[in-house]
């Protein structure tokens, strides 16, 4: 059960980057940093795979250092719980 909550965690993050921008790039509705940054705590894999894969958010300091921070803690997180 604990797999298959990280796996969606870890396609919704994915998602979220993906989407983010797609709307950065027409100038719509974004998603807030924070969101983001929270979504990488809980399904950090798919938030750092979408930050490569759709090239977003790759300058900014506060996303490639904390983002394999963030997704580590998660990890761990999840080890511990379940």
């Amino acid at each position: 059960m604990d797999i298959i909550v990280y796996g969606v965690c870890c396609i919704a993050g994915f998602l979220m980057m993906g989407w983010d921008k797609f709307q950065s790039m027409r100038g719509g509705w974004r998603i807030s940093e924070k969101a983001l940054l929270t979504m990488a705590l809980f399904g950090g894999v798919g938030v750092f795979a979408g930050m490569y894969v759709f090239r977003h958010k790759t300058r900014k300091p506060k996303f490639y250092i904390g983002v394999p921070v963030l997704c580590l803690l998660g990890l761990y997180g999840f080890e511990w719980l379940f």
